[in-house]
């Protein structure tokens, strides 16, 4: 298995997994031009993916998936509640994701499970090709038992470090976004996300991506510190997926 950002942050989201010659979308954020342009960059073309799964209805997950979706005739796997939300607009194959029962796709076992988010039903990932597990987790204001349980014993994983909560409080956002972002609801802040990683079995993790960066209120630095403590090592070992680069293949 490997896998990969395409970018993360704000302005746009869309994280590759691939196992075989199954190859997985996780959101897209980007236009239609723009993701092309980044698959390729990542030596891959949009004819190579299989299928589109999809966390939330929010415009940088999913601003890019009904064109991508039309022009390639893709699958694109959603909750509910996120297809609800209107902003996927026509899907030529929508198949209805369920957070509580295990999906097969090609060469990869997919499990969803249900995050705290300003969003109708949205969910974050497992992946498993048999050997070993990466999860996901972003677009989430707070760590649940649930979380916990799904994400202990990874061999990898990409964690939502939104941002730092001194930088949050003094950064330039109005008190109502500031809220908005470091409430339950929000976005996980380094201190949260390396507080899960002193709640789980991360023996096994080969790979840590930090992920969904706020611009304004974090930095890498901060983001590798905090993960860094918690894990033991040095944050250099931290990986990050930024807004403009996303972050290159790693193998599993």
């Amino acid at each position: 298995m490997r896998f990969a950002s395409l970018g993360s942050g704000s302005k746009g989201n869309a994280t590759l997994v691939q196992e075989g010659r199954t190859c997985l979308l996780i959101d897209s954020g980007f236009s239609l031009r723009e993701l092309e342009w980044r698959l390729g960059r990542l030596g891959l073309t949009a004819e190579a993916i299989s299928a589109v799964l999809v966390t939330h209805e929010h415009g940088d997950h999913v601003g890019g998936v009904g064109p991508l979706a039309r022009k390639y005739g893709l699958p694109v796997w959603a909750t509910r509640g996120t297809v609800a939300g209107g902003q996927l607009g026509r899907l030529p194959d929508w198949r209805p994701l369920d957070v509580h029962e295990p999906l097969a796709i090609g060469d990869l076992a997919v499990q969803a499970y249900p995050v705290p988010h300003d969003a109708r039903e949205p969910c974050q990932f497992v992946f498993d090709n048999g050997a070993v597990r990466l999860g996901l987790l972003t677009d989430t204001g707070s760590i649940t038992a649930h979380i916990r349980e799904r994400l202990g014993g990874m061999e990898a994983l990409i964690l939502e470090c939104n941002h730092d909560e001194t930088l949050l409080a003094r950064g330039p956002y109005p008190p109502s976004l500031k809220q908005r972002v470091g409430g339950r609801f929000g976005h996980l802040s380094n201190a949260q996300a390396a507080e899960l990683l002193g709640q789980i079995e991360t023996g096994a993790l080969r790979h840590v991506v930090a992920a969904h960066l706020s611009e304004q209120n974090n930095t890498e630095h901060h983001a590798r510190a905090a993960l860094a403590e918690a894990l033991g090592c040095q944050p250099d070992w931290i990986g990050v997926a930024d807004q403009e680069s996303g972050c290159d293949w790693r193998e599993l």
